[in-house]
C-alpha cells in the first residue's frame, strides 16, 4: 500500500506542471524595449525599481525588441514562456503592424494568441493599447484602436486603453523621429501602465 502511494505521488508530480517563476515578463516593441535612451532610463526598468522599493520579489525581464510587429512577438512568445515561466505577462505590440498597415485582423488574431499562450502556461497577462495618428485615415485608425478594446472584452483581459495617453503628440516628451518618447516621459508611460497593473501583483 505504502508503495502503492508513493508511485502515485510521483506520477501525479510528473503530471503536474512546473511551478510559475517570480517573473515578470513585457513583451513589446522599441517603446518598451527604451530605443534611443539610456540604459536603465526606460519605462520597464522603472517599473522594475518600483517593484523592488516595494519589495515585490518578481524579476522584470524585458524581451522587447525595436521594429518587432505581433507577428514577431507571437513567434518569439513560446520560448520566452518555457524559458521563464512568467507569473505575468505585458504584452505590448501592434504600433509597428499599424505603421505598416497591415490588416487589424491579423493584429487582433496574433494577439489573442499571445494572451491564449500566456494563459495556457498559467500566467496572468495585461494588454497595453496603442492608437496611430489621424493621418492613417480614420476608417484605419478607428479599426486599429478597436482591436484592443475588443480583445479585452472578447478575453476579459485587463487593458491599458492608451498607452502613451499625455505622451504622443507631446514634442517635448518625443525624440526627433516624432515616434519614440524620450527620457523625459519614461515615468508617464509608467504611470499609465501602474493603475492597471498594481492589482494583478
Amino acid at each position: 500500500m505504502r508503495v502503492w502511494l508513493l508511485a502515485r505521488c510521483l506520477v501525479l508530480l510528473l503530471l503536474a506542471p512546473p511551478a510559475l517563476g517570480s517573473t515578470l515578463l513585457v513583451v513589446g516593441d522599441s517603446i518598451s524595449a527604451g530605443f534611443g535612451l539610456d540604459t536603465q532610463q526606460g519605462w520597464v526598468d522603472l517599473l522594475g525599481e518600483r517593484l523592488k522599493q516595494q519589495g515585490s520579489d518578481l524579476e522584470v525581464v524585458n524581451a522587447s525588441i525595436s521594429g518587432d510587429t505581433s507577428a514577431g512577438g507571437l513567434a518569439r512568445l513560446p520560448a520566452l514562456l518555457a524559458e521563464h515561466r512568467p507569473a505575468l505577462v505585458i504584452i505590448e505590440l501592434g504600433g509597428n503592424d499599424g505603421l505598416r498597415g497591415q490588416p487589424p485582423e491579423q493584429l487582433q488574431q496574433n494577439l489573442a494568441a499571445m494572451i491564449a499562450d500566456s494563459r495556457q502556461q498559467g500566467a496572468k497577462v495585461l494588454l497595453l493599447g496603442m492608437q496611430l495618428p489621424p493621418n492613417y485615415g480614420a476608417r484605419y485608425t478607428k479599426a486599429f484602436a478597436r482591436v484592443y478594446s475588443d480583445l479585452a472584452a472578447s478575453a476579459d483581459v485587463p487593458l491599458v486603453d492608451f498607452f502613451l495617453q499625455g505622451v504622443g503628440g507631446q514634442p517635448q516628451l518625443m525624440q526627433a523621429d516624432g515616434i519614440h518618447p524620450n527620457a523625459k516621459a519614461q515615468p508617464q508611460l509608467l504611470e499609465n501602465v501602474w493603475p492597471t497593473l498594481e492589482p494583478m501583483l
